[in-house]
């Protein structure tokens, strides 16, 4: 089962807040967090409540300073947040991964599926942009520079017809993306 726990305190000092679910508000909890352990599974952190803002990619380990968290061993994503507001638990998949991108807003334009993670949209595939996504299947990071690095995006199964709105990110531009293969 899914388990992590937010400290107010960096290295896991003050008061707690554990969860298996996703939290849309930890600050109902806490006054704010400075450190945090993934004990079991896979998160996103949010730096803002209800599952927007920046997003931080949290699996199984400790983070014991939230101000050094992009340099941190067990996560994806380079954006620097002080804080984390809430969180989403990814639930574990298992089977094929695949997702649709396309070139413009509202599923058109030059479209491209994908079945494995891709270091750079602009090199491999060709395309200019990504404006919007067709998740079919699995769960996956979307990267802002190429690489898998710079601010990230979580999307789930669906559609979104413009990325750019997505959980008020404020990304400009998806550049890579990844699938989350991780045994969560």
């Amino acid at each position: 089962m899914a388990r992590i726990i937010f400290f107010e305190e960096r290295n896991f000092q003050g008061r707690s807040y554990e969860t298996s679910s996703d939290c849309s508000d930890i600050m109902m909890h806490l006054n704010r967090v400075n450190s945090c352990r993934v004990e079991n599974g896979c998160f996103v952190g949010f730096d803002r409540t209800s599952f927007m803002g920046n997003q931080v990619f949290l699996r199984r380990g400790e983070i014991s300073d939230l101000q050094r968290l992009s340099s941190s061993i067990g996560i994806l994503g380079g954006v620097m947040m002080d804080t984390i507001r809430s969180c989403r638990m990814i639930p574990m998949h298992r089977g094929l991964f695949r997702i649709k991108i396309h070139e413009r807003e509202n599923l058109s334009g030059q479209m491209q599926e994908l079945m494995e993670d891709c270091e750079s949209i602009q090199d491999s595939l060709y395309m200019h942009d990504c404006q919007s996504i067709e998740v079919l299947e699995g769960h996956w990071l979307l990267f802002e520079q190429p690489n898998f690095r710079g601010r990230m995006i979580l999307v789930r199964p669906g559609e979104r017809r413009n990325v750019r709105e997505i959980a008020n990110s404020n990304i400009m531009r998806i550049s890579s993306l990844r699938r989350i293969t991780d045994v969560c």
